[in-house]
């Protein structure tokens, strides 16, 4: 199907909606997401989320020919000339293709499963967030639970870090207090991450079996003395260093706790949290 001609006009209407899609304001279903690059795309696509509207950089046409877009359909195709397509993307070297598409609707996991659970409190930076959502889908992870301060996860810049798996990660945002209770009602245990301390387990000293929950702090406080206090168990990584990032942190033990759950043959569910695309 032949293209249209490109838009050269950074006050055209869809220009404009492109750019405001980039704003990171998207942050509920339904909202208008801007993603750009041929990866973010075809993780869309195969997410099965629909496109509202492809935004092709005038020249780089051919993009849409590539395997890794085979399928890949939209409500829209547009060409945007290369000045225009630059002013509205927000990354340094843009890869000449974007879309919009809505926020997706993601029904959160039954507490009454035993699964394992990541906890946010207070994350700040963006690509912390989008690594640790990218490790959760990829450790086994069955939802993630963000306190109300937590970054958006729908920032184009955790979008970018998660590789698209912000697109089928279960993500609950709420205060600490209630996450907690649920957790309490469902007898799901929560391990608190702390830097190294004599408090603390080495977390392949604990049983980190489903059902449970993994909770990490804020890049430079750390969790606070309220979610200290209603963590059954403060774990740490024996490590070289007082402490480590958050995102690896993280990372570490969640594979911890995937590794321990495979070896005990426990009654953790893995096949339905590592390939979510298959239920």
């Amino acid at each position: 199907m032949p293209l249209p001609a490109p838009i050269t006009s950074r006050t055209n209407a869809r220009v404009k909606a492109l750019r405001a899609a980039f704003s990171g304001d998207a942050a509920r279903p339904g909202d208008l997401l801007g993603i750009e690059g041929e990866h973010l795309l075809s993780e869309a696509h195969r997410s099965n989320l629909p496109i509202d509207t492809i935004f092709l950089r005038e020249g780089n046409e051919p993009v849409l020919d590539r395997p890794s877009l085979a399928g890949l359909t939209a409500n829209h195709t547009v060409v945007l000339s290369r000045d225009v397509f630059a002013s509205t993307v927000d990354t340094a070297s843009p890869q000449g293709i974007a879309a919009t598409l809505l926020v997706p609707p993601i029904a959160p996991r039954d507490l009454t499963q035993p699964f394992i659970h990541l906890v946010l409190e207070s994350l700040q930076d963006p690509g912390n967030l989008g690594t640790l959502i990218r490790s959760a889908e990829a450790f086994g992870i069955a939802q993630i639970f963000l306190t109300p301060d937590c970054v958006n996860p729908w920032n184009p810049k955790t979008v970018r870090a998660s590789a698209g798996s912000v697109f089928r990660m279960p993500i609950v945002r709420d205060k600490l207090s209630s996450i907690a209770t649920a957790f309490s009602t469902a007898q799901i245990k929560l391990f608190a991450a702390v830097a190294q301390s004599t408090d603390a387990t080495p977390a392949m000293d604990v049983r980190l079996i489903a059902p449970c929950a993994l909770m990490i702090g804020n890049e430079g406080a750390g969790l606070s003395a309220e979610a200290l206090a209603l963590a059954n168990t403060r774990i740490h990584i024996p490590c070289a260093v007082e402490s480590l990032n958050a995102a690896i942190a993280g990372s570490l033990l969640m594979y911890e706790a995937l590794r321990q759950n495979t070896l005990a043959g426990s009654l953790y569910p893995l096949s339905s949290v590592l390939d979510p695309l298959s239920s």
